[in-house]
């Protein structure tokens, strides 16, 4: 890759080399921070959109921490022994496209030059797996701190599991964190976590510069969040963030005190001013998000001593960044040797960090459960045995619950629960907090070497929705355990029991959305959840269901293809109806369908449809043969709204499914208020029969 300044025309190429070519100590720092604030401006203007003031105000605090702590290889932005950096403030992602184009990494300048463009590799707000060097997409405020902490989390695990290799697997997180990330209660839950589990390696620079949107951050926010943290167990400093020597200072404590044995995770208050050097601009909220305007951005520029000319890095701060590039090669190196020791000190601990680091998860040593017909098993339960093989077979999945853990099943048996001080433990127990659990799992599975589960009821995907939403935009591997899925948890109420949450995660693009109808079918969620790219969320029973007799229907290995013909009553031919159905109510089609045979000389199909999205992504022959063209009567039957299902049923087919909030009972009687039990379904669908003209013998003839 040519070197960036290649970019540069001729004129502005000369004038770079004589601006600020003298600069040495801390003028030349002053002049690399300065740096990063010019690039921002010019970038947020250029685009005419963007972000200004926060790049321009944690520029020094910024520059501190790339050039004397972040571990990092420019060459290889995967490389497992980084530090991880986590710019929590997504908004300011000119400050992290200006570090990533100084050091080295592959973002030439004419990417900052197209800084919010189509198709750029300087997105509005840092995006995983689009520009190399940003390890989790942020913007939605609070979570990527709260994904750093499961980054910081997962180092410590890895670290306890394989302490032979603690040299090649230890390092620091590292976040810039903004006012409105504090405020947000997705990083109250993180933070609180964090502190509990002494995550002492995680240090977070905290932009304090009192300015919000709206105004002044007094206007709603005028806690003492020192003492928060302090209460959440955590050291905290204040620093003035313009003076490079003090954050410097009180990073170096952070990281000095990160192994000890009451090591604490730390936040730095940066006293800042955002939109550092503007005149007209500065400590007001217009510096946040709104660009300088031509004439301000040439007046912060004269204030700043710098020439006019847009984009300009001078030949002294390119020299910086390169002496600070031959430091990370060196430190490259290093542990280069270090993993060379350690294959051949401990051959099968490299292999296994190898393989854990590998794509995707390890399922060849899985001895995959199966159940005995007839038995009676809630899908949460299946899930639980289920999971049992997968924690024998698949060393690296860790995760647990919002609290929830003997509901939903989802104890790791014979492993420990991970602890402070004790973090090889798969089980997490991540409190009553399911904003946090999520941007946990992102973090855990966005560090690498690990595949995270967290687990609450269905009803509470609801606060995990953001968390679940930017997993499937990174399509990260994390696995979302929701049980209770239906209004049959029943006596709870309609509080808890989930009716518009299936539609609205099937909604998620990038999600797999699994609803199996038994206990084998879970093995093959399960399965699919782990085999698939991106996310995945299993919902699950709480009530007991029948295990499927395979003999009389189809093998529960067709679920793999996320749709599949369950039972047909006359195989090889054109049913007169289809039944398609999800989770626990494919027991109630398949009794339906055999009765409309038996008693109605109807030709009856069930459609187990345990995933939409891996359907969808069979070819269309298979599609075809499961869902015939020229069978127009179609019905669809599962407990939640019945918004979408036209998709498969068409406007014509039958919907059957519920379309208002549940109520407070037994889980038998609300199947028959809300028209859910088979006798109340045969009902709807022999009318409906009747009105699609269809006449046969029996019951329904009589009609």
């Amino acid at each position: 890759m040519a070197h960036p300044i290649a970019a540069m025309g001729h004129g502005e190429h000369a004038m770079s080399q004589e601006f600020g070519q003298d600069r040495a100590g801390e003028a030349l720092e002053q002049l690399c921070a300065d740096a990063l604030r010019v690039l921002a401006m010019d970038g947020v203007q250029k685009a005419n959109s963007g972000h200004p003031g926060m790049p321009m105000g944690m520029a020094d605090a910024a520059h501190a921490l790339w050039t004397r702590f972040l571990r990092q290889d420019p060459r290889d932005p995967g490389w497992i022994g980084r530090d991880r950096f986590v710019l929590s403030a997504g908004h300011g992602s000119m400050l992290i496209y200006g570090l990533l184009h100084l050091a080295g990494f592959d973002l030439p300048m004419e990417e900052l030059q197209r800084f919010r463009q189509l198709g750029s590799k300087t997105p509005g707000h840092p995006e995983y797996g689009h520009t190399p060097g940003v390890e989790t997409t942020t913007g939605p405020l609070g979570q990527g701190f709260g994904n750093a902490v499961g980054m910081a989390l997962a180092e410590r695990h890895l670290v306890a599991r394989f302490p032979e290799a603690a040299a090649v697997l230890a390092h620091h997180t590292w976040v810039i964190a903004s006012d409105g990330d504090l405020m947000e209660g997705v990083a109250a839950e993180a933070a609180s976590l964090a502190g509990h589990l002494g995550l002492g390696r995680l240090i977070v620079l905290w932009d304090d510069n009192h300015i919000s949107i709206d105004g002044v951050t007094e206007l709603a926010f005028t806690e003492d969040v020192l003492a928060r943290f302090q209460a959440y167990g955590w050291r905290t400093e204040r620093v003035d963030g313009h003076n490079r020597a003090a954050v410097t200072r009180a990073l170096e404590a952070a990281r000095a005190q990160s192994d000890q044995a009451e090591a604490r995770p730390t936040l730095i208050a940066c006293r800042t001013t955002i939109g550092k050097g503007s005149p007209g601009r500065q400590n007001t909220s217009k510096a946040h998000g709104e660009p300088l305007g031509p004439k301000e951005v040439e007046a912060t520029k004269a204030a700043l001593g710098w020439p006019s000319q847009p984009f300009l890095v001078p030949s002294a701060v390119r020299t910086r960044w390169a002496a600070r590039q031959a430091e990370w090669r060196a430190e490259r190196a290093r542990w280069d040797a270090a993993w060379k020791a350690l294959e051949q000190a401990h051959p099968a601990t490299a292999a296994s960090i190898r393989r854990w680091f590998s794509a995707e998860p390890d399922l060849s040593q899985v001895a995959w459960p199966e159940f005995a017909a007839g038995t009676s098993l809630a899908t949460r339960a299946a899930g639980g045995k289920v999971m049992q093989a997968l924690a024998k077979g698949v060393p690296n999945l860790i995760g647990g619950s919002a609290d929830l853990t003997p509901s939903t099943k989802t104890f790791l048996e014979g492993d420990p629960v991970c602890r402070r001080g004790a973090w090889q433990g798969r089980n997490l127990h991540f409190g009553v907090r399911e904003h946090g659990m999520g941007a946990l799992m992102n973090g855990i599975a966005l560090h690498g070497g690990l595949v995270p589960f967290g687990a609450t009821f269905l009803i509470f995907s609801d606060y995990c929705r953001p968390s679940i939403r930017l997993s499937a935009l990174m399509s990260v591997k994390t696995v979302w355990v929701m049980t209770h899925d239906s209004v049959y948890l029943g006596e709870d109420g309609p509080t808890h029991q989930p009716v518009e949450q299936l539609m609205a995660l099937r909604a998620i693009p990038g999600l797999t959305v699994l609803r199996p109808a038994d206990a084998n079918e879970t093995a093959v969620a399960w399965r699919l959840a782990l085999e698939r790219p991106g996310p995945a969320l299993l919902a699950l029973t709480r009530q007991n269901l029948p295990t499927l007799d395979r003999t009389r229907c189809a093998p529960a290995a067709d679920a793999l293809r996320g749709g599949y013909v369950l039972w047909d009553s006359a195989p090889g031919t054109t049913p007169q109806v289809i039944l398609i159905a999800t989770g626990s109510e494919v027991h109630v089609a398949l009794e339906a369908a055999r009765t409309l045979s038996e008693e109605d000389g109807v030709s009856a199909r069930v459609v187990s449809l345990t995933s939409w999205e891996v359907f969808e992504d069979q070819d269309e022959a298979w599609r075809e043969q499961v869902l015939p063209a020229r069978c127009g009567a179609r019905v669809s039957l599962e407990a939640g709204r019945t918004f979408g299902w036209e998709r498969y049923t068409g406007d014509l087919g039958l919907r059957i499914g519920v379309d208002r909030f549940g109520a407070s009972a037994p889980d038998t009687d609300l199947a028959e208020e809300l028209g859910l039990s088979t006798p109340r379904v045969l009902e709807r669908v022999r009318a409906y029969l009747v009105d699609q003209g269809v006449r046969p013998r029996g019951a329904l003839a009589r009609k």
